[in-house]
């Protein structure tokens, strides 16, 4: 008799594999919300700017970081995840550049 043959693990989803992709999904999912609240009002002011300055190197190391050992769960989640951020963060930088020239004019 044979036996049933097992997906090789090469190809197979594990559960870490999907445990991963649920986590990708939801963190990156939770950036939605700012970023189109922020690109509809242009309401900065509640944002830190260093705090997104550094939060948003951290993802682009940890994308760097999935993309040298291979990792689709990380690259997927980290490049959703670098956009959004980075959005937020460029009109930070704008807004808070314009209101200044409007203060200073």
């Amino acid at each position: 008799m044979d036996r049933p043959r097992r997906p090789s693990p090469r190809h197979a989803m594990t559960l870490t594999d999907t445990i991963g992709y649920l986590a990708a999904t939801l963190t990156t999912a939770a950036f939605v919300p700012q970023a189109l609240l922020t690109l509809r009002t242009r309401d900065v002011s509640g944002i830190s700017l260093g705090m997104y300055a550094v939060f948003t190197a951290g993802v682009a190391m940890w994308l760097a970081y999935g993309i040298a050992i291979g990792e689709w769960p990380i690259i997927a989640a980290n490049t959703a995840t670098l956009a959004l951020a980075a959005t937020i963060l460029g009109l930070k930088v704008s807004i808070e550049r314009q209101r200044r020239r409007d203060d200073g004019a």
